[in-house]
């Protein structure tokens, strides 16, 4: 057996995690699954053979998807920020989560079908709302929250004024 992470992100689904997991692994580098594993018996939200736990790794950060039912939902309170470089990386990991099911929120934020929190964020934002020119962050700030995707032009644009 393997040696479990010291910290691992314990993600709880309604019988989503193997799914969820696949999804991550094909969409982010640095991704994958190590284990599947199964219900020895049967429990409260499923029977015994069900996936119960999935092992695997989103972005070099390792998880544990667990199918634990419908008891609890995701929510903002915890999101995957993922630091895109440019454009066509923050356009792709948005449109991969968005049109996979998922859903639109607003400043860089959205939602994958399972109901996990991203913030698709590129460098350059993180970069310009740290201007030490406070009118330069506050225009770029001001830009951002306009904004569902970040779009990188703008942000930039609105940084210099």
């Amino acid at each position: 057996m393997k040696k479990p992470a010291k910290n691992t992100i314990c993600l709880w689904y309604d019988g989503g995690a193997e799914d969820a997991a696949r999804f991550y692994a094909a969409t982010f580098p640095d991704s994958y699954i190590s284990a599947v594993n199964h219900a020895p018996g049967d429990y409260p939200s499923g029977k015994q053979g069900d996936v119960l736990t999935v092992e695997f790794t989103v972005l070099g950060i390792p998880c544990l998807g667990l199918n634990g039912g419908p008891a609890f939902k995701h929510s903002e309170a915890f999101s995957f920020q993922v630091a895109t470089v440019d454009q066509e990386e923050t356009d792709r990991y948005w449109h991969a989560i968005v049109s996979n099911g998922g859903e639109e929120s607003a400043c860089g934020w959205c939602k994958d079908k399972w109901g996990l929190s991203w913030q698709i964020t590129p460098i350059a934002l993180i970069e310009a709302i740290a201007d030490p020119d406070p009118a330069a962050a506050k225009r770029a700030f001001e830009a951002m929250m306009e904004m569902g995707k970040i779009d990188i032009a703008i942000i930039e644009a609105a940084r210099r004024g």
